[in-house]
């Protein structure tokens, strides 16, 4: 959950510093979903040279492209429903729109089933030969 919320930090710093230049909702979840991109590779170039030891190709392959695509997807959503109304709302001046609250949970949920499904594929033996 607090993923969501970090990911899209360039976003929230634009719409106080440039609040004219981020008015279309499309071009604000692209920026979002730029910032997924960002960070879901740096995750991987973590989960790559740091945690584990030598790893295969496969598991290298999968770090840079599922994953990354993941973060960049529900970052995607959670964009959607950054608007100027987040920043009046952060500021006490009204509350947090409906929609904004309800693509926040839709880029949460991808991401915990995402994180459930992995959970169980591991569990289940289907990872080992990653």
């Amino acid at each position: 959950m607090i993923e969501e919320i970090f990911k899209p930090i360039g976003v929230y710093l634009g719409q106080v510093w440039f609040p004219q230049a981020l008015r279309n909702r499309i071009y604000v979840a692209l920026l979002c979903a730029l910032g997924g991109v960002v960070f879901g590779l740096l995750e991987s170039w973590v989960y790559v040279n740091v945690y584990v030891d030598d790893p295969s190709d496969a598991y290298v392959q999968f770090r840079y492209t599922v994953p990354v695509a993941l973060h960049a997807a529900a970052s995607f959503i959670v964009g959607l429903g950054l608007t100027y109304a987040v920043v009046d709302w952060v500021n006490g001046r009204g509350a947090l729109p409906k929609s904004s609250r309800n693509f926040y949970v839709g880029g949460v949920l991808l991401h915990a089933v995402y994180n459930t499904s992995a959970v169980i594929l591991s569990i289940a033996g289907v990872l080992d030969d990653f």
